[in-house]
């Protein structure tokens, strides 16, 4: 890490890295999703446009629950389809616009439910017709009727937050269900074919971290396709109810202890993180933890990884198809470009001479795919 110039200056917990360290498993190859390689690239990198992996919300920006954290706003800026005719409209303008998938998500009722029932039949339309189409969607909680109907309709990926906390529900979500309605809903999701993904925003009590060791036990029960880590970024909150940033090293805790009980599961780091130095230190804790993939890397996380002896796979996208990497990611068919890492780092060693540790060992394997990204 010392040898790490945007690690420098940071300060890390010495008995977590004691124990990040005394790891007996190799760390497994690490995928980075980003649309730009910062410091690291010497020549300009295109990311892909906006279209390559919208967003859209049957609620438009209306959502019951009002959470403490988002507020709805995170709906806004989505693609509104109200109806299933919207929706097939919708559909059909993005693929001409060269999108290879989409978002489907909407505000939930005061169950905690999105309302998805009369969009089915649209849904199955457009699989049948655009079977290349990719649909990850935000499922909310749901039972084994309301799984199983989201399968058939040809859902390739199931999202949904795991919450921990009877606390966090009941102030955070205002919502009167629990921990166990959330086990429920992740266990009706895993008996489909679907791709299962469910997500533990870290920090979500306020930026205290409460029961996300709860949660990462629910998610072990039923082996999920992957685990998607956030962190929780309360841009919305009100400040009546103000979030603090989480502590680092206690988010660093949690990842190590998520890659242990997770250790045959995929585990990526969602574009959703803390800015600034807390982001750097968070995504340093991740890197050395073991994630299996990494959303909008901090400057140095490329670097860190393959002093790591980790092999590094890159992909170039943008915040828009970020959500649809992390979920799709898995199956071999993520877009991406070659991009020559080997000679990016040969750059950094020529302007690191005066620095110790040589780079010439280092394993980079690029990823390259046509798709809509180029250099």
């Amino acid at each position: 890490m010392r040898q790490v110039e945007p690690l420098e200056d940071l300060s890390f917990d010495g008995r977590l890295l004691t124990r990040l360290q005394g790891r007996r498993d190799p760390l497994p190859p690490i995928h980075f999703y980003t649309p730009t390689f910062k410091n690291y690239a010497s020549s300009e990198i295109k990311g892909c446009g906006r279209n390559a992996w919208p967003a859209v919300s049957i609620t438009g920006g209306d959502c019951k629950l009002n959470c403490d954290h988002c507020k709805a706003k995170i709906l806004e800026p989505m693609i509104p389809a109200r109806t299933p005719e919207d929706l097939w409209r919708v559909v059909n303008e993005m693929i001409a616009s060269g999108a290879g998938g989409m978002l489907l998500t909407g505000g939930s009722n005061h169950r905690n439910e999105v309302e998805y029932d009369p969009y089915y039949e649209t849904i199955r339309r457009i699989k049948d017709e655009f079977p290349g189409f990719r649909i990850a969607m935000h499922t909310a909680l749901v039972d084994d009727a309301i799984a199983s109907r989201m399968s058939d309709a040809g859902i390739d990926a199931a999202m949904m937050d795991v919450i921990g906390s009877q606390d966090t529900i009941t102030q955070v979500y205002h919502l009167r269900r629990t921990p166990e309605d959330f086990e429920r809903a992740l266990e009706a999701l895993t008996k489909t074919p679907m791709k299962v993904v469910p997500h533990i925003v870290v920090g979500l009590h306020y930026g205290q971290l409460l029961g996300e060791w709860r949660a990462l036990e629910m998610v072990a029960r039923h082996r999920p396709a992957a685990l998607v880590l956030v962190v929780v970024m309360p841009t919305y909150a009100n400040e009546l109810r103000p979030f603090v940033a989480p502590d680092a090293h206690e988010v660093g805790q949690f990842f190590l202890d998520a890659r242990k009980a997770l250790a045959d599961i995929p585990l990526l780091l969602g574009c959703a993180r803390p800015a600034g130095e807390v982001k750097r230190i968070i995504d340093a804790y991740a890197v050395m933890a073991g994630v299996n993939g990494m959303a909008h890397p901090s400057d140095g996380m490329v670097e860190l990884a393959a002093r790591l002896d980790r092999q590094v796979r890159v992909t170039a996208s943008c915040c828009s198809i970020a959500v649809g990497d992390e979920v799709m990611a898995l199956d071999g068919t993520e877009q991406g470009f070659e991009i020559d890492l080997a000679r990016i780092l040969e750059e950094e060693r020529a302007r690191r001479a005066v620095r110790s540790g040589p780079l010439g060992r280092i394993k980079v394997v690029s990823d390259s795919g046509s798709g809509c990204c180029g250099a």
